[in-house]
C-alpha cells in the first residue's frame, strides 16, 4: 500500500446452485489463493454465496438461511487474511428481499449494499425475486451482533491510505443511465467494485469490457468488475466468469472467459486522487446522505505485477505506434499551416542539422506545404556549419533537404562567430559555455533575418525533453516562431523519424533518415575528434529515456521522486541499478527546476499528448522555485542506498 498502490482481484469461483455449503468453501479458497498473492481487495460475484441462476428458490427460507450461514463462515475463515473481501447473497430485510453485496474485511460484516436497478426484461426477472434499494441508507440487525450499514449509498474507507475508499454496485447497475457508481465518486469512492452475473451472448463480451474501462475513465476510478461463471444453470442463459480491471481507462487485467480464477493487478490510488484534483472538472466530494465504514489492511509494499512501460509516451504495439505517429504528425503539421497560413509567410525557415529533432521538423513542415497545396521549395532549409559540425551530419542535412525538394542555403558561421569573440574579447580557445552558446545564437539570428528577408516564419526544431532539463540555449535555440517539437520527448522524435522512413517510397530518403536516427544526438558544438562526434548529449545529461520516464511520471501524475525512483527500478529492471537511476533522477530534478525561467517564455507550439511544457497550457511554475524538498527526498534516498 505504501505509494498509493494496492494489490487487488475479480474471482470466479467454482459454485453450485443452492449449494451454499459448498460454495461457502469455494469463495474461502480462492480468498485463500488470492492472500497468497498477496491480494487486499477481493470481488466475488452476484449471488455467488447461492448461484445467481436460483430462480424462485430464492423464496425459500432454507436457501435464505444458508446464504447466511455461508455468508458467516466466509467471514471468521477470511479474517486473519488481511483482506477486504465483497461476496453476492440474497438478504431480507424489513420485510423484503435484495440482492445484495456483502463487505467483509477482519472478521467483521462492514456493510450490506443492495443492488439498485434490477433488471425485468428479456432473459432476467430480478423483480419477481427483489426490491430494489432504498433510497436512503439505514441499518441492518436482524442477524449481525451489531448494527451494520444497509443501503446502496455506502462507503468503505482504509486506515492506512485515506485516498482508498471502496464502494460497491450490482451487475445492472453499471449498464443504467445513471449508475449509483456515480454518486460514489462524487463521495469520495477511488475504487468501484461491481458484483455481476452477466450472460454470454454474441458480442456481449466487447461491450462489457467497454462499458467497465468507459465507466473508469469517466469517474476517473479503479473498477474491479467480478463475473458469475459456468458453475451457474445453464437452462436459459451460459455464464463465463468474465472477470475485468480497469483504472481510469485503462484495462488492466481481464480473465479468459469459461475458465474459474483470478484477474489480478495493482491499482494505483494516488494517481486516481491526484486526476482528481487536477481536473477542474471532477466535483468537490459531497458525502451527503452516504454510511461510512473503515477497515484496516497490513501497511505494506505492494509488489508490482502491472506493466510499467519504459517508454510511457510511445504505445507498445506496432499497430498502436504507427497510428500514434501518424496522429502526432497531423497534429503538428495542422497546427503549421494554420500559422503560415494565418502570418502570409511565403516561406518556412528551418535551420537543419542533420540531426533528429530538425530533420522531423522539415518533415512536418514539408507535410504542412503539403496541406496548403504549395511546393516544398517554399521551405528554407538553411545548414549552418560551424566548429562542431561534422562530415556526417552535414552531409546528412543536405541530402534529407534534396529529397524533400526544400530550398538549401548553407552558411557558414565560423568567421562571424570568431568575430562576435573578438568583440566580447573571448578567448576561442576557451572551450566554456560561451563557446558553445555563441554558435547557438548564430544560427537563431541568422535563421530569424532570413524570415525576415524572405517573408517567412522560423519552424523551432527543440523538443520537450530538453525543454524539460533545459538543455536549450536561451534566445539561442530555444528561439523561433513556431516550434512543432514543443511536446515531442526524444524518445517519441526518433518513434516519429523511423516512421516517416518506413513510410516513404523513396528510397535515398529512407537511408538518410535511418542514418539520422543511428547518429549519435550532439549538439555539434565542441570541435570533433579524429572527424567523429566528440559531444554526446547523453554522456552529459544522461539517458533521455529515463529523463522522458522523470518526466512523465513526475509532471503528469505528480509523482515524488521515492514512487518515480521504485517505479524506474521495475521499469527498467535490467538495464540501470539503482546507483545509476538515482543518479540520474537527481540530476533531472536539479536541472528542472533551475531552468524554468526558458520554459516560461517559449514562443508557440502544438500539443500532441498529456505532457506539455507550455507556460500558456499544461505547466505554469515560477521560475524561482526551490528544489530543496525534492533534492532533500532524493538525498534520502542515496543514504539508504549506503
Amino acid at each position: 500500500m505504501r505509494d498509493g498502490l494496492i494489490r487487488v482481484a475479480a474471482a470466479t469461483p467454482e459454485i453450485r446452485v443452492a449449494d451454499c455449503t459448498f460454495n461457502a468453501r469455494a469463495v474461502i479458497e480462492m480468498a485463500q489463493q488470492a492472500a497468497k498473492q498477496r491480494v487486499r481487495i477481493l470481488v466475488f460475484p452476484e449471488l455467488c454465496l447461492t448461484g445467481y441462476t436460483c430462480g424462485d428458490l430464492f423464496f425459500q427460507p432454507t436457501l435464505l438461511e444458508g446464504a447466511w450461514q455461508a455468508l458467516d463462515q466466509v467471514r471468521r475463515e477470511t479474517a486473519s487474511l488481511g483482506m477486504l473481501v465483497f461476496v453476492g447473497l440474497p438478504v431480507r430485510h424489513l420485510g423484503k428481499l435484495y440482492n445484495c453485496a456483502a463487505a467483509l474485511c477482519g472478521g467483521e460484516l462492514l456493510g450490506l449494499v443492495p443492488k439498485t436497478h434490477l433488471p425485468n426484461y428479456g432473459e432476467f426477472y430480478e423483480r419477481r425475486w427483489f426490491s430494489p434499494a432504498p433510497q436512503d441508507a439505514s441499518y441492518y440487525n436482524a442477524y449481525t451482533p451489531q448494527a451494520v450499514g444497509f443501503g446502496a449509498n455506502q462507503l468503505f474507507r482504509c486506515e492506512q491510505l485515506p485516498d482508498l475508499v471502496v464502494a460497491a454496485e450490482l451487475c445492472e447497475d453499471l449498464w443504467a443511465p445513471c449508475p449509483p457508481s456515480v454518486g460514489h465518486t462524487a463521495a469520495g469512492a477511488t475504487v468501484i467494485v461491481n458484483l455481476s452475473a452477466s450472460d454470454e451472448t454474441v458480442g456481449k463480451a466487447d461491450y462489457r469490457r467497454s462499458l467497465v474501462e468507459g465507466q473508469s475513465a469517466r469517474l476517473v476510478c479503479g473498477y474491479l468488475y467480478a463475473d458469475a461463471g459456468m458453475g451457474e444453470s445453464t437452462t436459459d442463459m451460459v455464464f463465463a466468469g468474465h472477470n475485468l480491471i480497469a483504472e481510469n481507462g485503462v484495462l488492466l487485467a481481464e480473465t479468459p472467459r469459461y475458465r474459474t480464477g483470478l484477474a489480478v493487478t495493482e491499482l494505483d490510488v494516488s494517481r486516481l486522487a491526484y486526476e482528481r484534483r487536477r481536473m477542474t472538472t471532477f466535483p468537490p466530494q459531497q458525502d451527503r446522505g452516504y454510511l461510512t465504514s473503515t477497515f484496516s489492511l497490513p501497511l505494506e509494499e505492494t509488489p508490482l505485477s502491472r506493466v510499467i512501460s519504459p517508454t510511457p509516451f510511445i504505445p507498445q504495439s506496432p499497430e498502436a505506434r504507427k497510428a500514434c505517429c501518424e496522429e502526432i504528425l497531423q497534429i503538428q503539421s495542422w497546427g503549421l499551416r494554420r500559422r503560415l497560413e494565418h502570418s502570409h509567410a511565403k516561406t518556412a525557415v528551418v535551420g537543419v542539422s542533420g540531426g533528429l529533432d530538425s530533420a522531423l521538423a522539415l518533415l512536418v513542415a514539408a507535410r504542412a506545404m503539403d496541406l496548403l497545396g504549395r511546393p516544398h521549395s517554399d521551405l528554407l532549409a538553411v545548414t549552418m556549419p560551424c566548429f562542431g559540425t561534422t562530415a556526417r551530419t552535414k552531409g546528412n542535412a543536405e541530402l534529407l533537404c534534396e529529397r524533400l525538394g526544400a530550398t538549401l542555403r548553407q552558411i557558414d558561421i565560423k568567421a562571424a562567430v570568431d568575430l562576435h569573440f573578438r568583440d566580447i574579447g573571448h578567448d576561442p580557445a576557451m572551450r566554456d559555455v560561451t563557446y558553445e552558446n555563441a554558435q547557438a545564437r548564430e544560427r537563431t539570428q541568422v535563421l530569424m533575418d532570413l524570415a525576415n528577408e524572405h517573408s517567412g516564419l522560423v519552424v523551432g526544431t527543440g523538443d520537450l525533453s530538453e525543454l524539460a532539463l533545459g538543455w536549450a540555449t536561451y534566445n539561442g535555440d530555444h528561439m523561433s516562431m513556431y516550434g512543432v517539437n514543443a511536446s515531442i520527448p526524444k524518445t517519441l522524435v526518433r518513434h516519429l523519424v523511423a516512421y516517416e522512413a518506413q513510410r516513404t517510397s523513396d528510397a535515398a530518403l529512407r537511408q538518410v533518415l535511418l542514418d539520422i536516427l543511428d547518429t549519435p544526438v550532439s549538439p555539434e558544438l565542441l570541435p570533433p575528434s579524429e572527424g567523429e562526434i566528440q559531444q554526446r548529449t547523453e554522456d552529459l545529461v544522461g539517458p533521455y529515456e529515463l529523463h522522458d520516464f522523470f518526466l512523465y511520471y513526475m509532471i503528469r501524475w505528480g509523482f515524488g521522486p521515492a514512487k518515480v525512483l521504485r517505479l524506474a527500478l521495475y521499469a527498467f529492471k535490467g538495464a540501470y541499478d539503482r546507483r545509476t537511476v538515482l543518479h540520474w533522477l537527481k540530476n533531472f530534478c536539479r536541472r528542472f527546476f533551475a531552468q524554468q525561467y526558458k520554459r516560461s517564455c517559449l514562443p508557440d507550439g502544438p500539443k500532441v499528448g498529456s505532457v506539455s511544457l507550455s507556460p500558456r497550457g499544461d505547466w505554469r511554475m515560477p521560475s524561482d522555485a526551490q528544489s530543496s524538498l525534492w533534492l532533500a527526498e532524493l538525498d534520502r534516498l542515496e543514504q539508504e542506498q549506503k
